[in-house]
Order: C-alpha cells, then structure tokens, then sequence
C-alpha cells in the first residue's frame, strides 16, 4: 500500500511563511471592501425581489419569502448584521481619518452617499426589523406599500426609491474603485456599466407593487387582512419603536459630529506638533503639518502626483523613492509591506508608498511614476497642432551605456536612474522653451520651434543642450554613490522644414515631427559616439542662431543618408556652449 509523503520542515515554513503574507495583506479597506460586498450582494437580491411585482403581487410575496429565508438563515444574518456594524462603522473612521479628500474624484462623493444612507433608511428597517423581532410583527410587502403609497404622503415612496438608488451608486462607485486597476476590467466595463444602468429599473416592480396594493386597500376585507395589529403592531408598539428610531437618529448624527469634532482636534494638534518639509523631485518644496501621508500633503497643495487605486494601497503607482537615509523612516505597515513586497521591493528600505509614509522629520523623494494628468495635458496640446508643415529644430539626446548599467543592476534600480536622466534633459528641454517629444529607450527628441522664430528656435536649442550638460553634472554629483561611473550622453542638434501631425493608429496617435532634419540630428547623435564628444550640431543650426563661425570648431562629416559631406560642430562638453552664447551676447 503507497503511503503518502509527508511535507517536510521546509515546505511547512514557506506555507506559514505564504499564510502570514496574505494575512499581513488585509487592512481596513480589505475588510469594508468584503463587508461592502456583502452590502451590495443583499441590495441586488433586494432588487431583484422588486422587480417580482412587475409580474403579479403573488410573485412579489414568493420572492419575499426566499429573500427572508436566505438571509434570516442565522450564519448569513451574523454576517449580513456584522457587515452592516463593521462597514458603518469603518465608514466613520474613514470621515475621521481621511486628511485630504480629492473633491474632483468619486471620492467624497461615495463617502457622503455612503453616510446618508444610514439617515434615509433608519426609520424603516427598524419598524421592519425590530416590530418582527419584539413584537413579532407580520410586516411584509403589503403592508409596507400600503404604508408608502396610501397611508403616508407620497413623498415617503420616493424617499424609499431614492435611498436604494443612493445605495446602488455608492456600492457601484465601490466596486469601480476596486476593479478599475484589474486587468480584465476594461473588458468587463461595458458588461458592468449596462448591468448598473440595468438592475435598477426594478424599482418599476415596486411602484407597480404599491398600485396594485393602493387598489386592492379600498377593500374593507383587504385591510382587516393586512391592517391588523398582529401586522403593524398597537399604538403603544409603534410609539416605542418610534422612540428608538428618534434615538438612533441622535445617536448616528452624534457619530458623525464626533468624527469632524476629532478632526479637527487632530488638525490643532498636528499643527502644535510642528511642520515637515517635503522636497518633491528636487523642485518644490512644501511645509505640512506632521502625520499627513507624502500623497495627501501632494494633493493639499495641488501637486499631481500619480496614484492609481486613489490612495489605498490596493496599487503601487504612488511609490515613491527616499532621498538621503531611510532608516530614520517610519515602518512600514503590514498593508504597505505586502504590497512592496508583492512587487519585489520589499528589501529596499527607500522604495515607500506615497500614501501610506507619515513622516515625522524632513524628507526628500522622487515619484517613481509621472502623474496621468500630465501627460493628458500634453496629449491635448498637441491635439490642435495636426498635419502641418513648418520650421523646426530637432534634438536627440541618448544616455550612453544603459544596457552595461542593467546588466549590473536591478531592472528597478535600472529604470530610476533612466528616469532621473530623463527628467533632468526634460527640464532642461522645457526651461528653454522646448517640448519633450518622444521617449525611445533611454533616449529623448525634442522640438524646438512651435511657438518661437527660427533664429529663437535655433538659439533655445543651444541653450538646452548647455543646461542639459549642467543638469547632467549635477546629476553625477547627486547619483554619485549609486553609479560606477559618470552618466554620459550625446546630442544631436539639426533644423529644417518638417511635417508635424499626430502620427499611428486609431488610439495609439502620437504628436511627431517627420522629416529629413529629424533623421540627420538623429545620426548626429549617433556620430557623437566615435567622435568622442558630448554634442553635435550642423552648421546651419550654427549660422541661423546668429554664432559666430569661430565660436565653435567645425568638420566634414559623411552622414548616412545624405549624398554630399555636411558641416558640422562639434562640442566636446555641451556645458561649454553657454560660454559660447554669453561671448555672443558680449560681442552683440
């Protein structure tokens, strides 16, 4: 007889070792998330019980009595009631701890249909809930639609529509939130966006239901049927179900006030508590009150920031890398390790998420991630400039030896420094009054001329090219204890008539320039390699920039392509060319 191998030590310590993981991965959003999705499950059965009265008041009954069945079964309503407990409740810590709200997201707005919720439904659910378990009251749909469209005025039948409606939005702005960063989900939108819209048309069965009840109550034998105390309970009953309803109100509302009273508690003590400052990227720095979040003191003073899941920590796009010396960082959470670690930066103490570091003392940072914002606005910009020909100047720039650089580093590691290097010509670009065009690699063209002459043009092209090589320097120096050796670059500088227009197919157009220019400050960049100089640039550039014709030494190159030699400048520091501007300048 085979017998069955036993797992040995190792293989019990990576299940432990995998359990403990998952269990580090459940925070308080993991478990309003499940309690939430309980909610939304018992909403859509109470939909589809509604709709049953587009049938006949005999369905509508049927369908009761299962929904009762299920979830009056004492495990489901233990779940159902602690749902209902935990995720109110949550919801309150939410109001209290949330410092910063994006007021343009669904955000605030799912939290106050979240909390209104409770205010517009208290009323029935206690008559409903506590006159069946107190009094054992037989309330069910006849007399909750007599209630609704006869007895009471009508707003009350609209006051009911309205709070499921209120509930349908908010576990469906819930549930957007969770699945909009799956990866199947953008297959599964138009399905789940069709079933939103869709599902609640079943409060048609309701107001079909409170017809036929409002014609089937002008019959004395109908009401002494449904009407009777055993069904709404005796005077005395529902004068003290009302006082419980009066003091849950009280109840709830002091909640909520206690929430934004210890709000604003904690505001007065952060304050007395001092200030941080955050250096964002090297470029801004801002002074928040210590226990605000990286990504919530960004979103305060209005600095995009990227940030998928909104501030969750159910993503990783707000991670942020440490400048300086992390040890002195607070912890991380059991959420915010599991997430770092689930993308395998768990052992690098300067990777954190945005939106879960609470500095205590000053801090520096740089997003791993540019912010979506930007680049849409960049997308809409060049929307308006499309099939046109016209002057420009084209700039390549390309990081030398980044695939020696990735064969000795962590691909993350790897795409950092590519991404500083990147920036730093970016800024560089844009400070000149050019625009980053396409990113290839770790190369960059840039345009230089939309919006200028062509002497500016050409001018402001130079004068990139000599803060690219300070930025570069300074970048050295700042990187130094990262990097074996220096960055190195080269650019290529070329002008000329191009075509600019969105250029690819359907929703991948990119804004490009086309055009012989474009191909020769390509291989100029290219020529800087074997000619061991950090810029190239044509002589025409040179002589439509107003240089003199010594300022800069020039040579005969054969470029591939082209069938005559071409004069070029070669520039063995791109630093250099700022003394050559001021000199052009002086002698002005």
């Amino acid at each position: 007889m085979a017998t069955r191998a036993k797992p040995n030590k190792k293989q019990n310590a990576s299940a432990r070792g995998k359990k403990a993981a998952w269990l580090g991965g459940i925070g308080l959003r993991q478990v309003r998330m499940f309690c939430g999705l309980v909610l939304f499950t018992y909403l859509l059965s109470h939909f589809l019980n509604h709709a049953l009265g587009n049938i006949s008041p005999a369905a509508l009954h049927a369908g009761v009595m299962w929904h009762l069945e299920i979830w009056q079964f004492l495990p489901v309503a233990i779940l159902f009631y602690g749902s209902v407990t935990v995720h109110a409740g949550l919801g309150l810590w939410a109001l209290y701890q949330r410092r910063q709200f994006r007021w343009k997201t669904l955000e605030p707005l799912q939290l106050i249909l979240g909390l209104s919720v409770p205010l517009m439904i208290y009323s029935h659910v206690i008559v409903m809930r506590l006159g069946s378990v107190l009094y054992d009251q037989d309330r069910l749909y006849p007399q909750v639609l007599y209630n609704y469209f006869v007895a009471s005025p009508s707003y009350r039948a609209w006051l009911m529509v309205a709070v499921m409606l209120i509930a349908w939005t908010h576990g469906c702005i819930g549930l957007y939130v969770w699945l909009r960063i799956k990866p199947a989900f953008r297959r599964a939108m138009p399905w789940l966006l069709a079933a939103a819209v869709l599902v609640p048309l079943a409060l048609l069965g309701f107001y079909q239901g409170g017809r036929e009840v409002a014609r089937e109550a002008t019959s004395p034998q109908w009401q002494a049927d449904n009407l009777a105390p055993a069904n709404l309970g005796t005077p005395e009953q529902q004068q003290t179900l009302e006082a419980i309803s009066n003091g849950f109100l009280v109840f709830y509302l002091g909640l909520i006030a206690l929430a934004l009273i210890a709000r604003a508690v904690r505001a007065i003590i952060e304050r007395r508590g001092g200030m941080v400052r955050l250096t964002y990227d090297g470029e801004r720095s801002i002074r928040v009150p210590k226990g605000l979040t990286v990504l919530e003191a960004t979103q305060r003073h209005n600095i995009p920031h990227a940030s998928a899941c909104g501030g969750r920590a159910r993503c990783s796009t707000c991670r942020i890398r440490v400048l300086g010396d992390p040890a002195a960082l607070p912890q991380p959470s059991p959420r915010e390790a599991f997430v770092l670690a689930s993308i395998g930066t768990g052992d690098d103490p300067s990777i954190r998420l945005a939106c879960q570091l609470r500095p205590t003392q000053d801090l520096a940072f740089v997003p791993v991630f540019p912010p979506r914002n930007v680049a849409a606005a960049r997308k809409a910009a060049r929307a308006a400039r499309v099939g046109e020909e016209r002057y420009l100047v084209s700039m390549f720039v390309d990081m030398r030896g980044s695939t020696k650089l990735a064969e000795s580093r962590l691909p993350f590691d790897t795409v950092f420094i590519v991404n500083r290097f990147l920036g730093a010509v970016s800024r560089s670009v844009i400070a000149c009054g050019g625009q980053p065009n396409q990113f290839v690699g770790d190369g960059m063209l840039a345009l230089f001329g939309l919006a200028e002459t062509p002497r500016e043009a050409c001018r402001n092209a130079v004068r990139a090219a000599a803060a690219i090589g300070a930025a570069i320097d300074e970048l050295n120096n700042f990187l130094g204890h990262d990097l074996p050796e220096p960055i190195r670059f080269g650019i290529g500088i070329h002008s000329g008539e191009v075509v600019v227009g969105e250029i690819g197919y359907r929703d991948h157009m990119v804004f490009t320039a086309l055009g012989d220019s474009v191909n020769v400050a390509s291989r100029l960049q290219d020529l800087t390699k074997s000619l061991a100089c950090e810029t190239l640039l044509s002589d025409e550039l040179r002589a439509t920039a107003g240089l003199s014709e010594q300022a800069l030494p020039t040579l005969e190159l054969e470029i591939r392509g082209r069938t005559e030699p071409m004069l070029v400048c070669v520039v063995e520091r791109a630093g250099d060319l700022a003394a050559v501007l001021n000199e052009d300048l002086v002698l002005a």
